[in-house]
């Protein structure tokens, strides 16, 4: 295992390349959980996510030899952007196996600092296998994105930057992928404060780590179905395995809409944006049990395509009930349409769409179905137009 002495070392090489994400309190999420919360903002990192430090304590450790075949990685986005920026730097030429799916917005910025990018494979694991074939072929250095004890160091380097700046932190919260980043923080901070806690996030479609914990062994999952597209991996390393049964003291998943929802606070509260499998922390931190505790979220990456943002927007809003939409029958009579608007009205919620339909075979032929989206104030807001319309002798029937 890694000592303290090495994560120093590797603190010195990063600093040549990464930018300082200070640690930022948040009111908002601490509200939430009952806890005193930390953001790591390593979406403000060059290139957009943590991955340029392993990348680059990789690289920048390699002998000339190493360097001269050129290397190979694989990688859904963050590791492809660290590996192409550190390669580039350091005068390397870099090729880049990603998932076809991809978002465009992480291919061209790989492309942008000079990497050839080849796209193979659904998820990262077959990007993986067709990097190993490709470096096989050419006899390329494969610059591994989490499974590398050179990577794990300079990942650990972001554990030494919050405990310098918050010594009394509590637990640490840290995204799961392929495990590197864990590994790194969990073994550097454990050295530094032995009594912190390391706690891991997983989404629920891809939790990996928490299946090799469960069977003590690294176990390949048969698909890795998540939005979190960064951390859509089936199988973690057998490396990374040993530094979280070692160091991590414990697996949280989340579900896709708990992402939606900790997305839109994060952007509504603090401005900031971040990308899916960036926001794990965050969206773990109401499963805490711990209450008045120091709890730092790492925010792994932010390269997110505004498509992408714009869907988590709209559902982040349905998941926080902020928008509201419903099913009523009306009698087909005039005036129906504006006591249902009266009502709505008299509940402060502003409507934003109607869909009026008469075609739809009901109960009695007299009824007309109306569709109504609207927006609201969270879920007491919309209990409150709910039980408005039934005192009123409307059932509404809830769409989302």
């Amino acid at each position: 295992m890694l000592d303290l002495n090495q994560f120093q070392e590797a603190k010195k090489r990063v600093d040549e390349v990464i930018i300082p994400t200070p640690l930022i309190y948040s009111e908002a999420f601490s509200k939430e959980c009952k806890n005193q919360v930390y953001i790591k903002p390593e979406n403000l990192q060059r290139t957009g996510a943590f991955k340029i430090r392993g990348a680059y304590n990789k690289i920048v450790k390699m002998d000339e030899e190493a360097k001269s075949k050129g290397l190979i990685a694989s990688s859904a986005g963050n590791h492809a952007q660290g590996v192409a920026y550190a390669a580039s730097k350091l005068g390397v030429k870099a090729t880049i196996v990603m998932p076809k799916h991809t978002p465009l917005i992480k291919v061209e910025a790989t492309e942008s600092h000079g990497a050839h990018v080849v796209l193979a494979g659904e998820v990262y694991d077959e990007a993986y296998q067709a990097a190993c074939d490709l470096q096989r072929e050419h006899g390329y250095t494969f610059v591994h994105p989490f499974n590398d004890e050179d990577v794990i160091e300079g990942q650990g380097t972001i554990a030494l930057e919050i405990l310098d700046e918050l010594p009394d932190a509590d637990i640490i919260l840290v995204p799961i992928g392929g495990g590197g980043l864990i590994s790194g923080i969990a073994c550097a901070a454990k050295q530094i404060k032995p009594t912190i806690k390391i706690i891991g996030v997983e989404p629920e479609g891809a939790a990996s780590a928490l299946a090799a914990i469960n069977e003590d062994q690294v176990v390949a999952l048969k698909e890795a179905n998540t939005i979190a597209d960064g951390t859509a991996v089936k199988e973690i390393g057998d490396m990374t395995f040993d530094y979280i049964k070692e160091y991590v003291d414990g697996i949280i998943t989340v579900s896709d809409y708990e992402l939606m929802d900790a997305f839109l606070l994060l952007v509504e509260k603090h401005k900031l944006v971040a990308e899916n499998s960036g926001i794990l922390s965050l969206a773990a931190l109401k499963k805490l049990n711990e209450k008045n505790k120091k709890v730092v979220s790492l925010i792994s990456g932010g390269n997110i395509d505004v498509l992408t943002i714009s869907s988590m927007i709209n559902k982040g809003l349905i998941a926080r009930g902020r928008i509201f939409t419903f099913t009523v029958q009306l009698l087909d009579k005039p005036g129906e349409l504006e006591y249902v608007s009266h009502v709505l009205s008299q509940c402060n919620a502003n409507v934003i769409g109607v869909e009026h339909n008469q075609f739809k075979n009901f109960a009695r032929f007299s009824e007309v179905e109306l569709r109504v989206t609207c927006e609201t104030n969270g879920e007491k807001h919309i209990q409150r137009i709910i039980d408005t319309f039934a005192k009123e002798g409307y059932e509404i029937t809830r769409i989302n």
